[in-house]
């Protein structure tokens, strides 16, 4: 923040530089004040999570931007968040002319508790000008399956800009076992970025069971000369989200930290596929959320 400006004085000049040292070390002090009590709030807060009643109060509080995005995250955090009033209330704000962070946190919580019909909804937000929304709906979709969006997502793979969103949907496409996602991520193994190659690598692992490196022209090769190449598909996880526990984790008793586990997307039928995942085999890097 810029200083004010300084009114005239007469005072010798020692003394205004002396009088200016004294404030500035005053604010200082103050300013410590205020960030250790914010971390005290913090902390508290994270032993002392807010209340239903609050979350509900703040998710649904159009007028204050921050206040809401606050409570549509935590509701799709809450097991109790996908009731029908919620899924309702995060359809509302990603179909309305509302913040960008609140369609945002409203498309991460209905890619948590929606439906596969919500795919389609979640879709429409691929081709949104604002970067983190597109990356929100990318991850979402890796939760929610529904075949009709398979194409809507290839083809914002091989058009997006933004290297974390292009990860996000090279990821997402490993559900979804047809030549047109097939040849996508060949593009994607192509692309300059290298997370993006690994996600693509990954993916087309899911899809066929096969292992051909992060050359394309050895998938091509291996994929003009065999008749099924998704009949060893394995099954699809999204991935989700871990770090290792801190201080505060360990002693939080009162609100234990508890990661969750990579899962099935909403709407994929399972059957027939084998796992590539149990606890003491956890997915590939690329495989992560973040």
């Amino acid at each position: 923040m810029e200083d004010s400006e300084h009114r005239t004085s007469n005072r010798p000049v020692c003394t205004r530089v002396l009088t200016r040292a004294a404030v500035l070390t005053l604010v200082a002090g103050l300013t410590g004040c205020d960030s250790l009590s914010s971390d005290i709030s913090n902390m508290t807060s994270s032993f002392l999570p807010p209340s239903g009643a609050q979350v509900g109060t703040w998710a649904t509080d159009f007028t204050n931007p921050e206040e809401q995005q606050k409570g549509l995250v935590l509701l799709g955090m809450a097991t109790w968040g996908g009731g029908e009033e919620y899924l309702k209330l995060y359809r509302t704000c990603i179909e309305g002319p509302w913040d960008p962070l609140v369609k945002a946190a409203a498309i991460r919580s209905l890619g948590i508790h929606g439906e596969p019909e919500d795919a389609l909804l979640i879709a429409g937000q691929l081709t949104n000008e604002i970067e983190y929304i597109r990356l929100e709906a990318a991850k979402s979709l890796q939760r929610i399956h529904n075949v009709e969006v398979s194409d809507d997502i290839w083809r914002r793979l091989v058009l997006e800009t933004d290297s974390s969103v292009k990860v996000e949907l090279a990821i997402a496409l490993g559900q979804y076992p047809n030549d047109g996602v097939f040849q996508a991520l060949l593009q994607a193994l192509d692309m300059r970025e290298l997370a993006v190659n690994l996600a693509a690598w990954d993916s087309l692992r899911y899809l066929t069971g096969q292992n051909h490196g992060s050359n394309s022209r050895d998938w091509i090769a291996w994929y003009e000369t065999t008749r099924s190449p998704f009949a060893e598909e394995e099954i699809y996880l999204y991935p989700v989200y871990t770090r290792p526990l801190g201080f505060f984790d360990k002693i939080n008793f009162l609100n234990p930290t508890v990661w969750e586990k990579p899962g099935i997307p909403t709407g994929l039928q399972e059957a027939g596929r084998k796992s590539t995942w149990t606890e003491v085999d956890p997915p590939p890097p690329s495989q992560k959320g973040a």
